[in-house]
C-alpha cells in the first residue's frame, strides 16, 4: 500500500470560541495546535472532516 493516496493538512486557526464538535473534529484529524501538520489517508471520511473545519485548516500537499 505504498501507493495509497494521502493528504497533508495544517492547522491555521484556533478552536477557541468554536463549537465543541469542531474541536473534536480537529482532534480526530490529529491536530490540536496552530502550525501542526499531519498526513492522513485521502478517504471520503477524512474529506468530510476537513470540510467541517475548512476555515481552521489548509491542505498543504496532496499525493
Amino acid at each position: 500500500m505504498a501507493d495509497a493516496k494521502t493528504i497533508k493538512i495544517e492547522q491555521i486557526g484556533s478552536p477557541i470560541r468554536r463549537h465543541h464538535s469542531q474541536r473534536s473534529t480537529l482532534i480526530g484529524l490529529k491536530l490540536n495546535k496552530i502550525g501542526r501538520v499531519t498526513e492522513l489517508p485521502d478517504t471520503p471520511a477524512v474529506r468530510g472532516m476537513i470540510t467541517k473545519v475548512h476555515h481552521l485548516v489548509r491542505i498543504v500537499d496532496e499525493k
